[in-house]
């Protein structure tokens, strides 16, 4: 989605939560207005969600949040260096954090972050989220380029980081959601009425 920066200074929770149902990031410091998305958009991270929901819900694994839950990436409340709002998120339910307030953006990282890329996004801001996801412990973030059609995977847990995943490829998947069958054809399917050109 394109994106707009507003200001560099570091804002509170506080100030975050008084911007209302405007959709912002904090990425390495400075507050981005998030553009809004097309349906193509909308449609895949629907399809992500619609496949790994039923799965982990049925095996009380944690939880998954779509568009517009936000994570603090667990900055310091009074001057965030990151707030993040993926398209879709996982977050285990031993890691879940306790005794918050469920009315505010979350203080913590997911498990999983998954990131729909549409034209107008900016790289380098993607690749900022990307580290600062995996160094604030995130296990795997996905990265879709709807464009493509490909999924990047990026693991904690692997070096180099990133595997590419195309057409009927199955996303290894076994340390995250064991004997789950997700692939790119899946993720970039569409209904036949949405199928023209991307956003």
């Amino acid at each position: 989605m394109t994106e707009r920066v507003i200001e560099a200074n570091l804002l509170s929770v506080d100030d975050l939560v008084k911007l209302g149902d405007a959709r912002f990031e904090i990425i390495h410091e400075e507050l981005i207005e998030m553009a809004a998305v097309g349906v193509t958009h909308q449609l895949i991270a629907r399809n992500v969600q619609r496949v790994i929901d039923p799965y982990i819900s049925s095996r009380n694994l944690g939880e998954v949040f779509a568009d517009g839950f936000t994570y603090l990436m667990f900055s310091d409340a009074r001057g965030l260096k990151a707030s993040f709002i993926p398209d879709v998120s996982f977050i285990r339910a031993e890691n879940i954090l306790k005794l918050v307030d469920p009315t505010r953006p979350y203080p913590g990282i997911p498990d999983l972050a998954v990131e729909v890329v549409s034209p107008g996004d900016d790289a380098d801001q993607l690749m900022l989220k990307v580290r600062t996801y995996l160094e604030k412990g995130t296990e795997q973030v996905w990265i879709l380029y709807q464009t493509v059609r490909e999924v990047h995977q990026y693991r904690l847990d692997q070096n180099p980081p990133v595997r590419i995943y195309r057409g009927a490829e199955s996303l290894d998947l076994e340390t995250l959601f064991p004997g789950l069958l997700l692939t790119p054809e899946m993720i970039f399917e569409l209904p036949a009425w949405a199928n023209v050109k991307s956003e």
